[in-house]
C-alpha cells in the first residue's frame, strides 16, 4: 500500500514541487468561475461591493448601528464593515468548498497519479485572488472619501498570514471528512453562517460584555478581524505577542489537518 509523507518539511516540499500545477489550476479556477458571463472576472469586484451596499443599508440605515468611533458617517461604517467581510469571505469561501473538493475530482483519485493535497491550496489561491480584488475596492473607496490609508495598512498581509495556515488546516481536514461523511458540507454551511454573526464583523468586540469578550478569543476569526481593522482603518500596529501565539497555533492546526488528510487519503478510492 502506498504511503504518503506527513512530515512538515514534506508538506512544504510537495507544494513547492507542484507550484506550477497549483498556479495553472488557480488560474483555471478563477477564469472558470466567470466563464460565459458578460462581465467576466469583473464580477469579483462588483459582487462584494453590492453585498457591502446591502449590509450597510440594513445595519446602518434600518437598524441604525454605529461604530464606537464617535462618527455617524455611513461610508466610514461601510469601510469598517467591509474590512471584516474581507477576512470572513476569504475563510468561508475555502472551508465551504473544502468538503466537496475530492468528491468533485474523483478522476484524480482513481485514474491518475495526482497530488490531491494541492486541491485545498488551489481553492485558497482563488480565495486570495478575490480577497485581493476586494482589498483594491476597499482602497479605492477609502481613497475617494478619506484620502491615503494609514501606513499600518501595509501590515495587512502579515495579519492575514495566521489565517492562511488556519484555513489550510481546516480545508485539508474537511476535504478528507467530506469523502467519508457527506453531511459535512451541510454542517459547515450552517457553521460558517453562524460564524458570520458570532464574529466581530457587524459590531466591535468591545461592545460585548467582558465575559463574552474572553469567549470571543475562541473564535478563530475574531483576532484577525479586529487586527485587520486596526491596521487598515485605525492606524494601530499589531499586538505582537498575541499575533505570534496565533501564528504558531495556526501552523500547528495546518500540520494536523495535513496529517489527517495524508493518513486518510489511502481510503478515498475505496469509498469513491
Amino acid at each position: 500500500m502506498q504511503k504518503f509523507p506527513i512530515a512538515p518539511a514534506m508538506t512544504v516540499r510537495s507544494l513547492w514541487k507542484n507550484k506550477s500545477l497549483i498556479k495553472a489550476l488557480v488560474g483555471r479556477e478563477i477564469i472558470g468561475r466567470y466563464r460565459g458571463s458578460m462581465m467576466g472576472v469583473l464580477w469579483s469586484f462588483f459582487l462584494p461591493v453590492l453585498m457591502l451596499v446591502v449590509y450597510t443599508f440594513v445595519f446602518s440605515v434600518i437598524f441604525k448601528a454605529r461604530w464606537n468611533t464617535g462618527s455617524d458617517s455611513k461610508m466610514e461604517f461601510a469601510l469598517i464593515l467591509f474590512a471584516g467581510l474581507l477576512v470572513f469571505n476569504f475563510f468561508s469561501e475555502c472551508v465551504n468548498r473544502a468538503p466537496g473538493l475530492i468528491l468533485a475530482n474523483t478522476s484524480y483519485v482513481k485514474k491518475v497519479v495526482f497530488p490531491l493535497e494541492i486541491l485545498p491550496v488551489v481553492t485558497l489561491g482563488a480565495a486570495l485572488f478575490h480577497c485581493g480584488v476586494g482589498l483594491l475596492a476597499w482602497l479605492l473607496f477609502y481613497g475617494i472619501f478619506f484620502g491615503v490609508p494609514p501606513l499600518t495598512a501595509l501590515l495587512f498581509p502579515v495579519v492575514l498570514l495566521p489565517l492562511l495556515f488556519l484555513t489550510m488546516g481546516f480545508s485539508w481536514l474537511l476535504a478528507s471528512l467530506g469523502v467519508f461523511l457527506r453531511d459535512v458540507a451541510q454542517v459547515v454551511g450552517v457553521a460558517t453562517t453562524a460564524l458570520l454573526f458570532l464574529s466581530p464583523i457587524f459590531y466591535p468586540a468591545s461592545a460585548l460584555p467582558e465575559s463574552f469578550q474572553k469567549m470571543m478569543l475562541l473564535n478563530p476569526l475574531a483576532l484577525v478581524v479586529e487586527q485587520t481593522r486596526d491596521v487598515l482603518i485605525f492606524g494601530k500596529t499589531l499586538h505582537w505577542r498575541m499575533y505570534f501565539a496565533s501564528l504558531v497555533g495556526s501552523i500547528v492546526v495546518a500540520w494536523l489537518g495535513y496529517l489527517w488528510f495524508q493518513k486518510t487519503r489511502k481510503g478515498f478510492a475505496d469509498v469513491l
